[in-house]
């Protein structure tokens, strides 16, 4: 009888049926982290936008099917409800006139008995089954999954202490990543529904401003496990690492070649963006849960002073963290000039007090990310009399932060974009006298979304300069550990997805030396994994000692409000120095956008009742 119907239906419907044919293969395949029950119902909406309105069953029965799905969503419905859902959907899909009413029905019922236990738990315990639950946007997309709902609700309780505990409960760096984080979160805020994500980052700077981080005493740890674990490198990803395991009641020895910790929050990021007393409380606190021993100055490899076969031999496991810590260079003719240098050393020396003086001198910078927006910038505060950034794509395909690249042109940086490195000339001392460009022509899109650029038609353009800085990407030193599973080419550590180096029982890697440089808040993600991998490799399955008790929701406040956006110190002044150029949030800024959270945590998709996702 339903072919019959289906031979019947006009050129519409038959297209309409190939989509569900698609759609019932999505519900099948239906991806980790979302509500069956909320994919179901969305299609059911858009079923009903769809139907002609002619037969009963599609018109009025679609619409009664949707409204008992939204209660059971929503936990509000018992068995029967669920029973009428399934017996009236029964009755479309025997009587509807076209394949809209016929599929919507069917795949109602394929989802009954897919998703039959998912149904169950929203009738029974009002909530999503916490394995296929839908998760809160903004905590899945903080690639250290932090309670952000949680925190915010805190801070606008004035528990701004316990807030920072909630934060560090996934990562150990709420100060600095107040500073510096680029807030993935924010771009899947669901408050973008009504008017603008909820600044998190700047709640976050609010939060350490009112409460210095190593004064807020960290967790305690549990019971001494007497086990001991090395970790090479102590920036953001071992430091990560090293606070979880202390906090698991392990013995944590980090090994740094450097005079201080930080790696590249203190060696790469300069102090008008993430002042360092202020990275400082961040360490401190760290360090105090009273488990951690550093050794600084001192190099672990083949040829260093420590090699990985007595780590390997005196520990009970290995996290190798080293980062990406040297820049690479363009290969054009004259990069071996006086005056060429790597943009990560120049910013690695700032960090170490060493500030170069760039008076009656022009400078180029070479790159689009921020690491050539820091380095132009400091460039300006280290005195130079021009300073221009040249780019090969448009300013709109800049890898930086809008509000990075604002700030350089907002201090005189000009950007030159459009432009490719052709050549450096020198003087007859060997001296940088000018950076050569050729200009480009924006072409076909690449395989990774971005328009590519060619070799324009045009000619070639002079940039007059005595300094040219090389930002255009950093590069991972992995030679002394050639014999752990380094990828020759990409110069990273070959893991599983426990963590742990191919080929090797106790060592484990991660951040930046395995999945290529990036951001902060993802090494600071990799390290809090790694640390759960270790403990179970050593035996254990520790869980975080946390008593805060987190705010109760609540009612929306849905009036539609502006952003509460951080400003900067005014261009003319912060230029002159390495201060701080970001203003904090007042406190009504913040209690109002505290207001704004709309607490997905427990009105999210699929979260009623019964507690946190």
């Amino acid at each position: 009888m339903y072919k019959e119907k289906v031979l019947q239906t006009n050129e519409m419907n038959q297209k309409t049926a190939k989509f569900l044919d698609k759609f019932v293969k999505r519900v099948k395949a239906n991806p980790p982290g979302v509500c069956p029950i909320a994919v179901q119902l969305a299609f059911l909406q858009s079923s009903r936008s769809q139907t002609c309105g002619k037969c009963v069953p599609c018109r009025d029965g679609l619409e009664q099917v949707e409204n008992m799905m939204r209660e059971i969503l929503e936990g509000k419905a018992d068995m029967e409800t669920f029973d009428n859902m399934v017996d009236l959907a029964k009755m479309i899909q025997d009587t509807a006139d076209c394949a809209i009413g016929y599929e919507a029905a069917n795949i109602v019922l394929q989802s009954v008995e897919l998703f039959h236990d998912e149904y169950m738990s929203h009738i029974k315990d009002h909530r999503c089954q916490a394995e296929i639950g839908q998760k809160v946007p903004c905590i899945s997309h903080c690639p250290a999954n932090v309670d952000i709902p949680g925190y915010i609700a805190l801070i606008g309780e004035h528990r701004y202490a316990d807030a920072i505990n909630l934060i560090r409960h996934d990562n150990p760096f709420p100060t600095a990543c107040a500073f510096i984080c680029e807030h993935p979160c924010e771009a899947k805020c669901r408050r973008d529904l009504l008017d603008s994500p909820v600044n998190i980052r700047g709640l976050k700077k609010f939060a350490v401003d009112q409460v210095a981080a190593d004064q807020v005493k960290v967790p305690p740890c549990n019971v001494a496990t007497g086990k001991k674990v090395a970790i090479v490198g102590g920036g953001p990803s071992g430091l990560t690492t090293a606070y979880y395991l202390s906090l698991m009641g392990h013995k944590v020895v980090v090994f740094e070649e450097r005079a201080q910790l930080g790696g590249m929050l203190r060696f790469g990021i300069p102090n008008y963006r993430l002042p360092k007393d202020r990275l400082d409380e961040d360490i401190n606190a760290v360090l105090s849960t009273g488990n951690i021993e550093v050794r600084l100055n001192t190099a672990v490899g083949k040829g260093k002073e420590v090699t990985m076969e007595q780590l390997m031999d005196e520990y009970n496991a290995v996290y190798i963290a080293i980062g990406a810590q040297t820049g690479k260079s363009v290969k054009v003719e004259g990069v071996e000039s006086n005056g060429v240098y790597s943009a990560v050393d120049m910013l690695g020396e700032i960090g170490r007090g060493n500030i170069p003086d760039y008076s009656g001198k022009r400078v180029v910078v070479v790159g689009g990310g921020n690491v050539a927006m820091d380095c132009a910038r400091s460039a300006i505060r280290c005195k130079a009399d021009e300073v221009t950034v040249i780019y090969r794509r448009r300013q709109i395909d800049m890898t930086a932060l809008p509000s990075e690249i604002q700030g350089a042109i907002e201090e005189g940086v000009e950007l030159l974009t459009l432009h490719a490195p052709l050549r450096i000339k020198a003087d007859e001392n060997g001296n940088v006298s000018a950076f050569v460009a050729q200009q480009q022509m924006i072409n076909l899109y690449t395989k990774q979304g971005q328009p590519g650029a060619i070799d324009a038609n045009k000619p070639e353009l002079e940039v007059p300069c005595e300094v040219v800085l090389m930002a255009i990407g950093q590069d991972i030193v992995s030679e002394p550990f050639e014999e752990f599973s380094v990828n020759p080419r990409r110069k990273t550590f070959e893991t599983e997805n426990t963590t742990r180096v191919k080929g090797y029982d106790k060592v484990f890697a991660g951040g930046d030396c395995v999945f290529g440089p990036a951001t902060v808040i993802k090494a600071i993600g990799a390290g809090k994994i790694a640390a759960l991998n270790i403990d179970e490799y050593l035996g254990y399955h520790h869980k975080y000692l946390d008593d805060i008790d987190i705010p109760e929701p609540k009612e929306n406040n849905r009036n539609h409000y502006g952003r509460v956006h951080l400003t900067d110190r005014s261009a003319r002044e912060r230029k002159k120095n390495f201060e701080p150029v970001e203003n904090g949030m007042s406190y009504d800024e913040a209690m109002q956008e505290c207001g704004k959270c709309l607490r997905c945590d427990h009105f999210g998709c699929g979260v009623v009742e019964g507690g946190r996702v």
